[in-house]
């Protein structure tokens, strides 16, 4: 099998937000077909040129380039009303994705009534709430497992509107009978997006033609032979791997396999046919949402990388909690997902540090330990940590690796010594002309 019979993987190795879309736009150009494989609205992939940011949540990063195939995997959740909205935005920048985006007759639909079950489950929670982005994400991907979902082929069959109603129904018989009583949640005062719920819903049913435009194809068998013609392919993740529904920060995760794993069932792809594995990552850490953050800072120097880096959601404009790299974590997602080149972003976000600190080990149980263990909170591992010097340079206009200080080339290192993994990209802006190879 020839190098070219294989597709290789970008993934981010945090908890998502790590600069995915950018990488992806950057690479596109050495590629045929770009391909989500998992993940749905609740992924906010940021791009940058032309002085003009662009945030995709569902198509593919390579939409720009219309020459590149932009493939919807199986494996992920549609919203129609998302993908709309998406396709608006790109229309008005002059690109016409009808040309180069196909979608996978087996991606699974998310109702109106899964962002409402979505948002009742959150509530039923109380305290203990995962930090949801309530898109609907979860409740998507139980009625895909339980085999009750509707799917982007259901659309071009003629009784989807039948199949709509009988799930919506039995959606809003269990709303009503159970989380309405036990825990006063009201559809009626429910609002989607700012919208009321039957609002959305009558949305949602007009945004169903929207997607009838796109050519819907039976994704595998396509991805497949796009390999063995000797097209390359870049399979696109979403959100990190840290937040992996098996081997994330569980309950904290998102609802899908965001690891390398997934691209084999999200695309229809042996692991055999699986290439080179690029792993994305800060400089430092960022998380949305509830749970254990070892790292995470509460004083002005995390507050300075949330300001400097705009580290606001993407999806759901929340403030990311912020703190120092955690080289364990990073270790045991690139152990997870076979890793062989690392991506460093925002650089240059810690450029006016005097020190930067480094998690090199956790604290648990009275040892010192280099690896995630199952009981992963704040309260039961504390950070041991590395110190090193910043650069103290602006690092912004720099162009090339000669013009990188001695600091930053020491941080480098020291993370590719930890990891045994290359960094071959190195980020310092948020635009795609700011990405430097080594």
């Amino acid at each position: 099998m020839s190098v070219s019979e294989k597709a290789d993987v970008l993934l981010g190795l945090q908890w998502g937000d790590e600069g995915k879309g950018k990488i992806v736009d950057v690479l596109t150009p050495g590629y045929n077909v770009i391909a989500r494989f998992q993940g749905g609205p609740n992924a906010g992939h940021t791009l940058e040129f032309d002085g003009i940011k662009h945030v995709l949540h569902i198509i593919p990063s390579g939409i720009f380039h219309p020459e590149k195939i932009n493939v919807i995997g199986n494996g992920v959740v549609i919203d129609p009303v998302i993908f709309e909205k998406e396709i608006i935005k790109l229309r008005a920048r002059n690109v016409i994705p009808e040309n180069n985006l196909l979608i996978s007759k087996k991606a699974h639909l998310i109702l109106p009534t899964h962002r409402l079950m979505d948002a009742a489950l959150e509530a039923a929670k109380g305290k203990a709430k995962i930090g949801s982005t309530l898109k609907g994400i979860g409740p998507a991907y139980t009625d895909k497992v339980a085999r009750n979902g509707l799917r982007i082929g259901d659309i071009a069959q003629g009784n989807f509107t039948d199949s709509y109603t009988k799930l919506r129904n039995n959606h809003l018989d269990l709303v009503e009978k159970y989380y309405k009583p036990c825990f006063g949640f009201n559809i009626d005062e429910f609002l989607v997006d700012g919208i009321s719920f039957r609002d959305y819903e009558k949305l949602w049913l007009k945004s169903i033609d929207t997607l009838r435009k796109f050519t819907f194809v039976d994704s595998e068998i396509l991805i497949n032979e796009y390999l063995r013609s000797h097209k390359t392919i870049l399979a696109e993740g979403a959100q990190g791997s840290l937040l992996d529904v098996d081997f994330g920060t569980y309950p904290f995760v998102t609802s899908s396999n965001t690891v390398c794993a997934g691209v084999c069932t999200g695309l229809g792809i042996a692991p055999s046919r699986v290439g080179n594995v690029y792993g994305i990552f800060k400089a430092y850490c960022t998380r949305v949402g509830n749970g254990p953050f070892p790292t995470e800072l509460f004083d002005e120097t995390g507050e300075m990388l949330r300001k400097t880096g705009n580290e606001f959601g993407s999806t759901t404009g929340r403030p990311r909690r912020c703190g120092w790299l955690d080289l364990p974590a990073l270790k045991y997602s690139i152990m997870i997902n076979g890793v062989t080149e690392l991506i460093m972003m925002k650089t240059d976000v810690l450029s006016d540090l005097d020190t930067i600190k480094i998690c090199t080990a956790y604290k648990y149980q009275g040892n010192n330990i280099d690896y995630i263990p199952y009981t992963y909170d704040n309260d039961s591992v504390e950070p041991v940590y590395t110190e090193l010097a910043g650069w103290k340079k602006d690092l912004t206009t720099v162009t090339s690796t000669d013009e990188f200080p001695t600091e930053l080339n020491s941080y480098i290192r020291f993370i590719e010594e930890y990891t045994g993994v290359p960094i071959t990209f190195i980020s310092v802006g948020p635009d795609r002309l700011q990405t430097i190879k080594r």
